[in-house]
C-alpha cells in the first residue's frame, strides 16, 4: 500500500503462502480464511523470520480433523525437509504418536515420560495424566 516492503519480501512471502499450501489466497483478508488456513499463514509468517526453532502452543487446537493433519505434515515437514526444529505443546496424544520424533510427559512441573513415541503406552500416557505421578517415573531417559 505505501511500499512498507521491499519486492524481495513480497515475493518471499507469496513463496512461503505457496509452500503452506495458500498461494491461491494471497490477496484475500485473513477474517475470511478458515481456521486451518489462518494456522498456515500464522506458520508462514513465522518462516519469514528465518528461524531455527518454531515453538507452537495448541497449533491444533480448534482445528478439524482435516486441518490438523494439515498443519501437522507442515510442521513435520517444515522439520524433516528445512531443517528447523519444531516444538509442540499439545493434548493429542494419538496426533503425538503420529507425529512426533520424541515426546515429553510433565505432570505437575515434573517430566514423567522422555522418550520416542513409540514408548508412549497407555500406562505412560496414564501417569502424565494423574493427579500426583507414580513413584517411579515411566520412560524418563536418564
Amino acid at each position: 500500500m505505501f511500499s512498507l516492503y521491499r519486492n524481495s519480501e513480497k515475493l518471499e512471502a507469496l513463496q512461503l503462502l505457496q509452500k503452506v499450501g495458500l498461494g491461491d489466497f494471497a490477496y484475500q483478508q485473513c477474517r475470511s480464511l478458515s481456521g486451518g488456513q489462518k494456522q498456515r499463514v500464522g506458520i508462514a509468517r513465522a518462516l519469514m523470520q528465518h528461524p531455527k526453532l518454531i515453538l507452537c502452543d495448541e497449533p491444533i487446537a480448534s482445528l478439524d480433523p482435516k486441518s490438523t493433519r494439515t498443519v501437522m505434515t507442515l510442521l513435520r515437514d517444515l522439520a524433516v525437509n528445512d531443517g528447523i526444529s519444531v516444538l509442540i505443546n499439545l493434548h493429542q496424544v494419538d496426533i503425538a504418536r503420529e507425529f512426533a520424533d520424541h515426546v515429553i510427559g510433565i505432570n505437575q512441573g515434573t517430566v514423567v515420560f522422555d522418550d520416542s513415541p513409540a514408548a508412549l503406552t497407555d500406562t505412560a500416557v496414564a501417569n502424565i495424566y494423574r493427579k500426583q505421578p507414580v513413584a517411579e517415573e515411566v520412560g524418563v531417559n536418564g
